[in-house]
C-alpha cells in the first residue's frame, strides 16, 4: 500500500542563487560604468551650495547709479570667514565709460570691504565688466546658516551720466526685495560656489577652479587709527558721503562772504590725473561780483577726532579761474579745527593765488592758531605759485606742528601753538572779498585724504601707503577712534 508520509518539500535553492548572481553582475557593471554615470547623477542631483547670494535693488533701468544690495548666506555646517568670499556683479559698459563704486552701508562696516571694476577678456551674456567685492578678516565670520545682512553698493559712471542697466547681466528691476540671484556669482577661496558666470560656467563644472583662482588674494587689513578716502562719490547728496563721515557745509557764517556756503559747488568729477584715473573732490567758488550771486564750497568731517599724527592730502591749487576773469582774492584751504575757549585748536594751509588782505600773491600761509578772538597765531608765508598738484602735509607730535609740501618742510610751531583738542578735517574754497563785477568760477581739487593717528610719516611713506591701499581695491576706510 502506499505510504501515508508526505515527502519533504524541495528547497528552492536555485532561484536564490540565480538572484544573487544577477545582483553581483549588476553591481560589477555599475562599478565599471561609474565614471560614466557619475556626471549624469551629479547633474540631476547637485550638491547643495556652500553659500548663497540674494539680491535686491531700488532703481529702474535708467538711473544715476546701479544700487545692488547683496546678502551672503553660509549654507555649510562650518563657520565661513567672509575674507574667503568674493562677489561679482556683472554689467555692460555704456559707451566705454569709466566706472567707480562705493559702499553705502554694511553690517560689518564699509571699512572692511575692497572692490574693483574689471573689464572682462571675453564679453558674454550681457556682460563685459564686473564689480568685484572682497572682504578683510575684520569683516568677521558667518556661523552655519547665518547671513551677512545687506551690503549696499553703488556703481556709477565717473562722468556722472545716467546708466542704462537694461543690458546689465546682474540687474533685475523686478527684484525690489531680496531673492536668490544666480546672475551674481560668489566664490569660496577662489572657487565658484554660487551662481552662473556669463559664459555658462556653474559651480559643478570642474573648470571653475582654474578660472576663479585669481580671486582668492587676501584683502590687507585696514591699519588701526587711519582714515583714507579717494572721494569716489556721486555728489553732494550721495548717502555714502554722509555714511563715511563727511558733511557738506550749507550753514551760515564766515569766513569770506558770509552766508554763501552752498552744496552746489561740491562735486566729484572723474580726472585722468587722479589716483587710478578715478575721481576727485572739486570745490567750486563762484560769483557774479555780488553777495547774492556768490557761492562758496566746503567739505569737512563730522567728527572732531583728529589730533596727533600725520595729515596728508593731494591737492590741486589753481591760479586761474575755470571761467571768467582772473584777479579774485580766493582762498583755497586745507585745515583742521576744533575745541573751544582754552582748548581752541586750528591748523591752516591757505593758498591765495592773487593774495588778500592787502598782501600780494601767489602765496601759501601755513598757520597755527592759539586764540582766534585775539588773533594769537604764528605763521609762515611761502611766496610762490602752486598752480599744480601737490602733496600737502601737517605733522603733529609731542606739541610740535610741522607743515610740508611735496616732502619739503615749510614751517614749524611748538609750545602753546599746538592742538589742545580733537579737530575736524576740512577743505574750503572761499572769497576774501569781491573786487569786481562779472561771472567767474574757481576750482580747487582734492585727489585723496590720508590721516594716521599713530605715526609721523614722510611724504614718500604716505605715498607708498596710499598706492598700496588703491592697489588692493580700497577707496575708503576709517579706523580712527573717537578721542
Amino acid at each position: 500500500m502506499a505510504s501515508t508520509r508526505r515527502r519533504p518539500p524541495r528547497r528552492r535553492v536555485w532561484p536564490k542563487i540565480r538572484l544573487l548572481l544577477i545582483v553581483a553582475v549588476l553591481a560589477a557593471g555599475a562599478t565599471v560604468t561609474y565614471p560614466y554615470w557619475k556626471p549624469l547623477y551629479k547633474k540631476a542631483n547637485p550638491d547643495p551650495p556652500e553659500l548663497l547670494v540674494r539680491y535686491r535693488t531700488d532703481t529702474p533701468a535708467t538711473a544715476p547709479a546701479a544700487r545692488p544690495s547683496l546678502e551672503v548666506f553660509n549654507k555649510t555646517d562650518k563657520p565661513l570667514p567672509l575674507s574667503d568670499v568674493t562677489l561679482r556683479y556683472y554689467f555692460t559698459a555704456d559707451e566705454s565709460a569709466s566706472y567707480a563704486f562705493n559702499c553705502v552701508n554694511a553690517a560689518f562696516g564699509c571699512s572692511n570691504l575692497a572692490g574693483r571694476v574689471v573689464e572682462m577678456d571675453k564679453p558674454a551674456g550681457n556682460a563685459d565688466r564686473y564689480l568685484e567685492m572682497r572682504f578683510s578678516k575684520a569683516a568677521g565670520t558667518l556661523k552655519p546658516g547665518a547671513n551677512s545682512k545687506g551690503i549696499d553698493l553703488q556703481l556709477f559712471r565717473t562722468d556722472h551720466k545716467k546708466l542704462n542697466q537694461s543690458d546689465d547681466r546682474s540687474f533685475d528691476a523686478k527684484m525690489t526685495s531680496y531673492r536668490e540671484a544666480q546672475k551674481v556669482t560668489a566664490y569660496n577661496k577662489g572657487v565658484l560656489a554660487w551662481g552662473e558666470e556669463p559664459d555658462g560656467t556653474k559651480p559643478a563644472d570642474d573648470r571653475s577652479k582654474a578660472k576663479a583662482a585669481a580671486a582668492a588674494d587676501p584683502v590687507p587689513e585696514a591699519p588701526e587709527g587711519v582714515l583714507f578716502d579717494t572721494f569716489d562719490y556721486l555728489g553732494a547728496k550721495d548717502p555714502a558721503l554722509f555714511k563715511h563721515g563727511w558733511l557738506v557745509r550749507t550753514s551760515k557764517g564766515g569766513p569770506g562772504i558770509e552766508n554763501t556756503w552752498s552744496a552746489d559747488g561740491v562735486t566729484f568729477p572723474g580726472d585722468e590725473q587722479a589716483l587710478n584715473s578715478g575721481q576727485v573732490l572739486q570745490l567750486r567758488a563762484s560769483t557774479d561780483g555780488t553777495e547774492a550771486g556768490t557761492r562758496q564750497a566746503s567739505l569737512g568731517t563730522a567728527a572732531s577726532k583728529f589730533r596727533e599724527g600725520t595729515y596728508a592730502a593731494r591737492i590741486h591749487f589753481s591760479d586761474k579761474p575755470a571761467t571768467g576773469d582772473k584777479g579774485d582774492h580766493v582762498n583755497q584751504t586745507f585745515y583742521t579745527i576744533g575745541g573751544k575757549g582754552s582748548t581752541y585748536s586750528e591748523l591752516d594751509n591757505e593758498y591765495m593765488p592773487n593774495g588778500g588782505w592787502g598782501r600780494p600773491g601767489p602765496k601759501l600761509d601755513t598757520v597755527t592758531w592759539y586764540d582766534h578772538k585775539t588773533n594769537d597765531r604764528v605763521y609762515q608765508t611761502t611766496d610762490k605759485s602752486l598752480d599744480a598738484w601737490h602733496t600737502v602735509m601737517i605733522r603733529v607730535q609731542d606739541d610740535v606742528v610741522s607743515y610740508w609740501i611735496d616732502g619739503k618742510k615749510l614751517f614749524v610751531s611748538s609750545g602753546k601753538y599746538a592742538p589742545r583738542a580733537g579737530m575736524s578735517v576740512n577743505f574750503n574754497h572761499w572769497f576774501i572779498d569781491l573786487p569786481f563785477k562779472g561771472e567767474r568760477a574757481w576750482d580747487m581739487k582734492v585727489d585723496w585724504l590720508y590721516y594716521n593717528a599713530n605715526d609721523t610719516l614722510s611724504a614718500k611713506e604716505v605715498q607708498a601707503q596710499v598706492e598700496g591701499f588703491a592697489e588692493s581695491g580700497r577707496n575708503y576706510f576709517d579706523t580712527v577712534q573717537e578721542s
